[in-house]
């Protein structure tokens, strides 16, 4: 058994922006239950605070002229204990933990996790008398990126472990915010912090940590080239000895067709046919037209470039003259916002777009629909299509990242082997998306496959007991005197 800090700028249930979120949330408990014993640290974000119901307050410290508190909590629904990083100045706000409710970051970002990174290094090195000290440290992103250049500089440290979700997002900051954080000197340098002139708060991560992963094998791969790696591909082939990746698990649970409780018509893979009594109630609740023969088409995304959003929008005159009803939830950049909003004004009973995020909507959505959209630019691991599978709901996907590697094409071939399990776009493109759209419909017309192609995905095995079994193998790797 080994000791984890585990350190997330979120945590589904008490706050989600992305996937980080689904991630901190359960891979701990995963961890928890292969005898690792977890802590989990993460910021007292007013929302956080109002989720929680036991508490209490265990250490108190001041940093840059600032009070901040431990607290202590569970996390709902599981028995690992949460360390919540109390300091009202930076994290007592209205809005999201990195923006405020204009979508503008926080313009002291780089000192909010710079204390976040402080506190967890206190905790690493057992300056807090919370009577225990991890063996390894497990980083997420760049919130938590200083937190391996700050042990570099002790000789006697846990073990670190850096986990990318998505580098494009790496905190960059300019060089006065170096100084004005009081980083320590030998960081500054081009195999340290600075990037270009810049703080950069994921090269933290990249440059220290004794083990790097990121959340999918494919995207391990990916990073390495100049088209995914976002400036960093040359400092992460020069790691990539400690370079691996490891497939992101769902929460069955929580993600769970048969127990689901934010469904009326319950259902498992042995009784598919109770599935279209989803798609049915979704209609009506959208007022969109009660027709069984439209293959409904799901999607609950971030509306930004990443997720695909340039091809959907060129494509869309085409695929509403489709036997579809397209259904979006999501938020992101107004642009998209305002524009798959007046395509759904213009075209009411073909497409229906909820901006905003509703948990109870997205588990409506993957079980009402019969083909769920993700055909993305670049994704390192994604979830979206492990849900829909495990609903039943076949993705139409990019050959990238994660997404390669849980997605099997309906090829004639993979299709005869009872493999295939999705539709994969042969380059990320308008009429590659319609030409996967097209083949989907074709299939859906012949239900005996159409069955199988489902079953195909919902006996696929995404939990998290195979994941956590990898990551605590690199643990001990990271442990190791060699490592």
């Amino acid at each position: 058994m080994s000791k984890i800090l585990y350190i997330s700028s979120e945590a589904f249930p008490l706050i989600k922006t992305g996937g980080l979120a689904d991630v901190a949330g359960s891979l701990p408990v995963a961890l928890l239950k292969q005898s690792q014993d977890m802590r989990l640290l993460l910021p007292a974000y007013p929302e956080v605070l109002n989720k929680i119901t036991r508490s209490k307050k265990l250490s108190a410290k001041t940093y840059y002229n600032m009070p901040v508190e431990i607290i202590e909590t569970r996390l709902p629904g599981s028995n690992v204990i949460v360390w919540l990083v109390d300091c009202p100045a930076l994290f007592d706000r209205p809005g999201g933990p990195y923006s405020n409710s204009h979508g503008q970051a926080w313009h002291d970002n780089a000192l909010r996790f710079a204390v976040f990174c402080y506190v967890a290094v206190d905790i690493a090195l057992n300056q807090l008398q919370l009577n225990w000290q991890p063996d390894v440290v497990h980083c997420n992103d760049w919130q938590s990126g200083l937190v391996p250049a700050l042990l570099s500089l002790h000789t006697e440290r846990p073990a670190t472990i850096f986990t990318v979700h998505n580098l494009a997002y790496q905190g960059l900051f300019n060089h006065q915010t170096f100084i004005h954080l009081h980083l320590p000197d030998e960081l500054w340098q081009i195999n340290g912090l600075e990037f270009y002139g810049q703080l950069s708060f994921i090269k933290g991560g990249l440059v220290y940590a004794d083990k790097i992963t990121t959340v999918s094998p494919s995207y391990a791969h990916e990073i390495l080239s100049p088209e995914f790696g976002y400036g960093l591909d040359g400092l992460l082939n020069n790691r990539s000895e400690h370079l691996s990746g490891i497939l992101n698990g769902i929460d069955e649970k929580h993600w769970n067709p048969g127990t689901d409780k934010y469904l009326k018509q319950k259902y498992n893979r042995h009784s598919l046919a109770k599935k279209p009594r989803n798609k049915t109630q979704l209609q009506e609740e959208l007022s969109l037209p009660v027709d069984a023969s439209l293959a409904m088409i799901g999607m609950v995304s971030r509306l930004v470039e990443q997720k695909g959003l340039d091809i959907i929008l060129q494509s869309l005159a085409t695929l509403i003259t489709m036997p579809v009803q397209l259904v979006i939830l999501g938020t992101g950049e107004t642009h998209y916002e305002i524009q798959l909003t007046e395509w759904a004004q213009q075209h009411p009973d073909r497409l229906k777009v909820i901006i905003g995020y509703n948990e109870a909507l997205a588990h409506k959505i993957e079980a009402a629909s019969d083909l769920y959209l993700m055909p993305s630019t670049f994704e390192p691991c994604g979830l979206n299509q492990l849900y829909s599978l495990r609903y039943g709901n076949l993705p139409i996907v990019t050959p990238v990242g994660g997404l390669a590697d849980t997605v099997i094409d309906a090829s004639e071939k993979n299709i005869k082997n009872k493999t295939a399990n999705g539709f994969v776009l042969e380059q990320q493109s308008a009429t590659a998306l319609l030409n996967s759209v097209q083949r989907a419909l074709a299939l859906f017309q012949k239900p005996e496959v159409w069955r199988q192609l489902q079953v195909n995905a919902m006996r696929g095995d995404f939990s998290w007991q195979t994941s956590a079994g990898r990551y605590i193998a690199l643990y001990q790797q990271a442990l190791s005197p060699n490592c």
